[in-house]
């Protein structure tokens, strides 16, 4: 099997193939331009005759519950990352396949972080040929050097529901890692020692995979209460010593930044929804859990209390900062996502006012509307932007595959998407005359906010119109770039190979871009 074939030119004007792993792809058509046909997808129909009558589903071990699932060679196995860096199933998942000789596996998790280090000698044995979500540092370094058999496929959280959905990904096998469960499956993320938050990134998975393998090391009396997992689709329960660790949830970036500029960012990007009128009493917004953007929502909150106003919900994930604006009665609610600290667990459990969520009522493009849509303002990162406005948030200025996508790409739907970011890093621009990869195009991007200037998208001329004689420094796009050449000089171009290691697909399901070899 050809790892990829026929590349043409799509929308953005970048060369994607069309065959990707045997199978067809559409290259990206422009925003809103794609429109699916045909039906949902579906698993396989059931039979409670072949379920325990007395609705016990327990098997002693996960390497029992994989062989009763049926693994064999190039089956899909999906995995969730509610444990981000303190997972430890899906490590457990590829040894046991290995020991059984299982080969050629597409692994599809929501996310992987550098805690599956572990999982690139499968890759070289062929054990797992290819990943198929976001990579996270070693083994997105590991694509980027050429040494995956398959060819890698990020997707947004939004579009790999979206991919399930539609049946463009068909899961043979999920495991899903619960923080808490009972024995005919019903399981969820917020009770038990290795309470996590939410599980709303399984939630595609457990619905249309063939089989269905729910693990816990908190097996709880039925009914398992609240069941964000819903036993009906689940085949097989495995209670373990110790499903994850949850302190490792907490990213690194989770803290308030002490950086001068980065403060200063923050500062101007507040300044900026102020002035311009996207911060009103009953505004919502969205913010990641970098330390800028918990600057940003400081600032936020600090307007809020100022004026007595209260937003009316913030789409997260959540971490301490939202859960003190939350418990303050600064905001009605906080719709969560994805957990980022243990605080946010906290909440989930004891607030009615902290709601867990999942892509498909957020994020899945392929739906009834998104309330992405619905959300004033989101603040967002990234490692380069270029004139156009067109956004990279998956590999650096030299070309390494070393971040995800998350759910940065549905985030842009939203009525003004701000990117706070340094004007350079390492010296390095990060403004340029074209992206390395090009994950999200420029006509969602509104608004780029340096330390040295604040850039609103041409196309924004509501904006413009609103920051005409403010004393804040609005340049162009061209402007801050110079000023960064100026600076730091022109940066090189990485040095990148023809080979495709991995392809970037927009939330639509299109190919937006194809991630090259490096050297």
């Amino acid at each position: 099997m050809k790892k990829y074939d026929k590349l043409i030119k799509n929308a953005v004007g970048r060369m994607v193939p069309t065959i990707i792993n045997g199978e067809k792809h559409i290259p990206y058509q422009g925003v809103g331009k794609y429109k699916p046909t045909g039906r949902k997808h579906a698993p396989r129909i059931a039979s409670c005759a072949d379920y325990p009558i007395d609705g016990n589903k327990t098997v002693p071990s996960l390497k029992e519950a994989l062989i009763k699932a049926g693994l064999k060679d190039g089956m899909t196995i999906s995995t969730h990352h509610h444990f981000r860096n303190g997972d430890i199933i899906a490590n457990q998942i590829f040894d046991i396949a290995h020991e059984l000789g299982v080969k050629d596996l597409r692994w599809y998790p929501s996310a992987s972080f550098p805690c599956q280090e572990h999982l690139i000698q499968y890759l070289e044995d062929g054990t797992i040929n290819r990943i198929e979500g976001s990579m996270n540092g070693p083994l997105g370094k590991f694509a980027s050097e050429g040494k995956m058999k398959g060819v890698g496929v990020l997707r947004s959280h939004g579009g790999r529901y979206q991919a399930v959905q539609d049946g463009e990904v068909q899961i043979d096998i999920a495991v899903i890692a619960a923080p808490s469960a009972d024995v005919f499956g019903n399981a969820n993320g917020v009770n038990g020692p290795a309470a996590c938050g939410l599980l709303g990134f399984a939630l595609a998975d457990s619905q249309y995979a063939d089989k269905v393998i729910v693990v816990t090391d908190n097996l709880v009396p039925f009914p398992c209460i609240p069941w964000q997992i819903q036993g009906n689709y689940v085949d097989y329960v495995v209670e373990v010593e110790k499903v994850g660790i949850p302190e490792k949830i907490i990213s690194g970036t989770t803290r308030i930044t002490k950086s001068p500029d980065r403060l200063l960012i923050a500062e101007l990007t507040a300044q900026f929804c102020d002035e311009a009128g996207l911060i009103y009493d009953g505004f919502s917004y969205q913010a990641g859990a970098g330390g800028t953007a918990l600057s940003i929502g400081n600032y936020f909150g600090d307007i809020l209390r100022e004026r007595g106003w209260k937003a009316r919900f913030i789409r997260a994930g959540s971490n301490k900062y939202p859960v003190q604006m939350l418990e303050e009665g600064l905001v009605d609610y906080i719709l969560d996502g994805q957990t980022f600290d243990l605080e946010g667990v906290r909440s989930m459990r004891e607030n009615p006012g902290h709601i867990n969520t999942s892509p498909f009522t957020s994020y899945n493009y392929h739906g009834k509307g998104i309330f992405a849509t619905m959300v004033d303002v989101v603040v967002l990162g990234a490692t380069e932007v270029d004139v156009n406005f067109n956004a990279n948030v998956v590999t650096h200025s030299d070309g390494y595959l070393l971040h995800g996508i998350g759910g940065w790409q549905n985030c842009l739907f939203s009525k003004c998407t701000i990117l706070p970011i340094p004007l350079f890093r390492d010296r390095i621009p990060v403004i340029k005359d074209e992206v390395t990869t090009i994950c999200g195009p420029g006509e969602l991007i509104d608004v780029i906010v340096t330390e040295r200037g604040i850039a609103i998208n041409p196309r924004r001329t509501d904006l413009l119109d609103k920051m005409k004689g403010s004393s804040l420094p609005v340049k162009t796009i061209e402007e801050l770039k110079d000023e960064a050449e100026k600076i730091c000089g022109v940066p090189k171009k990485p040095d990148l190979s023809d080979e495709i290691i991995a392809v970037i697909k927009w939330v639509d399901g299109t190919v937006i871009d194809a991630v090259r070899k490096v050297g």
